[in-house]
């Protein structure tokens, strides 16, 4: 059994549910297929919880009212048969009649959690009516009745295979089944969500308690690219990653797939191939244990980095020191991206402002503190970057018009990471292009 995960823009029109039915059905093998909300919902739905919650309740039900118009629209061109539109009306009535009915009451984060969940069931409920219009025999799983995270928010793993499992075992004459991504049920029993991207988090963990065949995730793009090609004019796209590689990616900037969707995956040997709705013949990329060649593989950026410099002549020859600035970032929770020493000096990098002020103010008795905002990690990614001839040469050579503000290499065999201030991020992405792929 493999698992097969759509993205919002691969069902985001009725012309795209067409083209992903063709997909799942193109072969023999069982799956399961995990489909995000159409696009824009999300952000419609988290539009509409923000103006609940500030008690704009006119914005909020204009915003539902727009939001249902559109899935009215949609739905018209989806179905045909008059059983089937009424079917599908049916969903969407229900739905933003829930909508509607919470702007009468009181607003809390489970509240909110609840308005999110309706974007994915919105889209798995229609699909499967389209799906049961054109006679293709299917199951529609709901994802609430075994997705789980537990109190600290991780996924629950053997909980989510046992239940899994028994949902299976009872419809075993089926070998299609179609299910929500995002959403699950957190400790106390609400609906909750994985958070952003999680529908990748959702496939590869339906991936790693099946024990599937492959996890593929279907997106706009034909798999992940050298460089990113919102920037960068000419790119293109990698063949093969180890997952230590695609993890890296991921977590320095790369959009096309999320973080915390790898590790499932990794832990239990799946493979993950991306792959393009609309073009389904093309390679896209394959994550695996095995690498498949070494040397640099594609280059990521993340933004809205803070750097924090901590000068002081007591770091010299002090045991010790470094644990105590380490636990001031522990207390606050929060993780730190890239850090350099000297003997005098400590830089350190972190991507979330919610706790700095806080963080400087218990870092201030250790020496001098100096903040600077707006900046970007570019990072190298590949397959034995440590043992790479000229490697740093080669990235030192192609960025010498650019201020770098810190390095980051040899902690990692697959990544070399540049600080440099965001300004020059564009400059960076097309400088290393040509550098080191010699594309321009």
């Amino acid at each position: 059994m493999k698992v097969m995960k759509f993205g919002g823009t691969s069902v985001g029109k009725p012309e795209r549910m067409r083209q992903v039915s063709q997909l799942i059905t193109a072969d023999a093998e069982s799956k399961i297929v995990v489909l995000s909300a159409l696009s824009g919902t999300t952000n419609a739905l988290v539009e509409i919880g923000n103006a609940i919650s500030s008690s704009q309740r006119e914005k909020a039900k204009e915003l539902i009212d727009k939001l249902e118009a559109h899935y009215q629209s949609f739905i018209v061109e989806l179905v045909k048969k008059p059983s089937s539109l009424a079917k599908a009306k049916a969903i969407v009535a229900e739905h933003f009649e829930f909508l509607t009915i919470i702007l009468k009451i009181s607003f809390s984060e489970a509240l909110s959690k609840d308005i999110l969940a309706q974007g994915e069931l919105l889209s798995t409920k229609l699909f499967s009516v389209f799906l049961e219009e054109n006679g293709i025999d299917h199951f529609l799983l709901p994802a609430l009745e075994f997705m789980s995270i537990d109190s600290h928010d991780e996924p629950q793993i053997n909980s989510i295979r046992n239940r899994l499992d028994m949902l299976l075992r009872q419809h075993s004459d089926k070998t299609l089944f179609i299910t929500q991504g995002y959403i699950c049920r957190n400790a106390r029993g609400e609906v909750d969500n994985l958070k952003r991207g999680g529908s990748d988090y959702s496939a590869s963990l339906i991936a790693a308690a099946i024990t599937a065949s492959v996890c593929e995730i279907w997106t706009d793009i034909d798999g992940m690219h050298n460089n990113d090609p919102r920037v960068v004019k000419k790119t293109v796209a990698i063949e093969q990653l180890s997952f230590e590689e695609a993890a890296e990616l991921a977590y320095f900037g790369a959009k096309i797939l999320h973080p915390a969707s790898i590790w499932p995956a990794q832990f239990y040997k799946i493979p993950v191939r991306l792959l393009n709705t609309m073009q389904p013949e093309a390679k896209g990329t394959l994550i695996t244990e095995e690498a498949g060649s070494e040397g640099v593989k594609a280059i990521a950026a993340k933004d809205g980095i803070i750097a924090i410099n901590i000068r002081s002549s007591r770091m010299l020859l002090a045991y010790g020191f470094l644990r105590k600035i380490f636990e001031v970032f522990e207390k606050y929770r929060t993780p730190i991206d890239m850090i350099t020493t000297s003997e005098v000096a400590v830089s350190i990098t972190i991507e979330s402002s919610a706790e700095l002020k806080a963080i400087v103010r218990e870092l201030e008795p250790f020496g001098t503190i100096e903040v600077e905002e707006n900046h970007t990690i570019v990072s190298i990614v590949g397959n034995n970057l440590n043992s790479t001839p000229d490697i740093l040469s080669k990235l030192f050579t192609a960025l010498s018009p650019v201020p770098i503000r810190m390095v980051s290499y040899g902690g990692s065999k697959h990544n070399v990471s540049l600080l440099i201030p965001s300004a020059y991020k564009t400059q960076t992405l097309q400088l290393l292009n040509k550098g080191l792929f010699g594309l321009e």
